[in-house]
């Protein structure tokens, strides 16, 4: 085991956080910084196809009917999250966040949930997979549409300038076609796709990090080191710890309160405590500014590893307490039946 994996470092982010260190040294200026504008919307488009290329009809219906789970996920992604953004408005005139930091909050709190590791966490966990697999591609679909409202309302609450009308449509144009197209074309690729799949996550991947290399790039160019220092890297990692924190803490209040059993807990945990860097960060190049789309990103990347170690150890937790009561229940069917026999 490597000592990533041991601090519980996502490899990628490592790769990430290089691709901004390389960005803040060579950053891409004039006939090349319009040859990457071009490749990033091209990487866009083919992120989002392969994504409906992925996604079956099937994950779609899979626990559907379990309405009340999926409105709670629902819930903490759309409405807490955002109200806790809102909150943290107070942070500001106490210094701990910039004006900007705090955007780039309301940003994180606007967007979908992950799929990948919502799935991933919950099956670890011995949760749900079927509600989480509904869930989390609910909300991921869904945040194509209800994350740019969702930024146009916050940050105009907050004085912003966004043309919510026109983000949409940007988003529909750049993302959503070439998602329902790559949707449309799963029945022709899917077997293709699945047979590749190390191809179209080198794919997803690529297409992240050239986006973060032409932002963080256009974010060097009007002085984003000179506006965020250190200080200000340490406030974005307790922010997010503390968010994080927050948020897991009433998910599982509510879904105890509300009587779900263990197995439905988890899913509700890890689905409505995620973040998705893989939709935020293409959808932050269609509705901000290049020169922002930087620092809007900055609090999403640092608020994604934070997840990843949070859920990792929290996943491994809820396994155990998962085995326990399935032995126990293996007990208790077993008395029953020995009761049953000498009856």
């Amino acid at each position: 085991m490597s000592w990533l994996q041991r601090l519980r470092i996502d490899k990628f982010l490592v790769i990430l956080i290089a691709v901004v260190v390389i960005a803040s040294f060579f950053p891409c200026e004039g006939i090349y910084k319009t040859i990457f504008e071009y490749l990033t919307t091209a990487a866009i488009a083919l992120l989002f196809f392969m994504h409906g290329a992925k996604l079956s009809r099937e994950a779609i219906m899979a626990g559907i009917s379990h309405w009340k789970l999926h409105l709670v996920v629902f819930l903490s992604t759309f409405a807490l999250f955002p109200l806790l953004g809102l909150g943290m408005k107070w942070l500001v005139p106490l210094g701990i966040l910039t004006p900007t930091l705090y955007y780039g909050f309301l940003y994180l709190c606007a967007l979908p949930a992950t799929v990948q590791s919502a799935i991933a966490y919950t099956s670890v966990a011995g949760g749900n997979i079927a509600a989480a697999i509904c869930s989390a591609s609910a909300s991921s679909i869904l945040g194509v549409f209800l994350s740019p409202v969702l930024v146009g309302l916050l940050m105009h609450t907050q004085g912003g300038t966004n043309n919510t009308l026109h983000a949409i449509g940007s988003i529909i144009l750049q993302l959503m076609v070439p998602f329902i197209i790559g949707h449309l074309c799963r029945p022709l690729i899917a077997e293709w796709v699945q047979r590749h799949k190390k191809i179209v996550n080198v794919t997803d991947r690529s297409s992240i990090l050239l986006v973060v290399y032409v932002a963080f790039s256009a974010a060097v160019v009007e002085g984003i080191w000179h506006q965020i220092d250190g200080w200000s890297l340490l406030a974005i990692l307790v922010c997010s710890i503390v968010l994080l924190t927050i948020v897991l803490i009433i998910n599982t209040l509510v879904a105890r309160w509300l009587s779900f059993s263990t197995k439905d807990e988890i899913t509700i945990v890890f689905c409505g405590s995620k973040k998705s860097l893989a939709n935020g960060i293409p959808m932050a190049n269609v509705l901000f500014p290049a020169s922002a789309v930087g620092a809007m990103v900055l609090p999403l990347m640092i608020f994604h590893q934070v997840q990843l170690m949070v859920c990792a150890v929290l996943a491994a937790r809820y396994a155990k307490k998962v085995a326990k009561e399935e032995a126990q229940q293996v007990s208790l069917d077993v008395k029953v039946t020995k009761g049953a026999v000498a009856e």
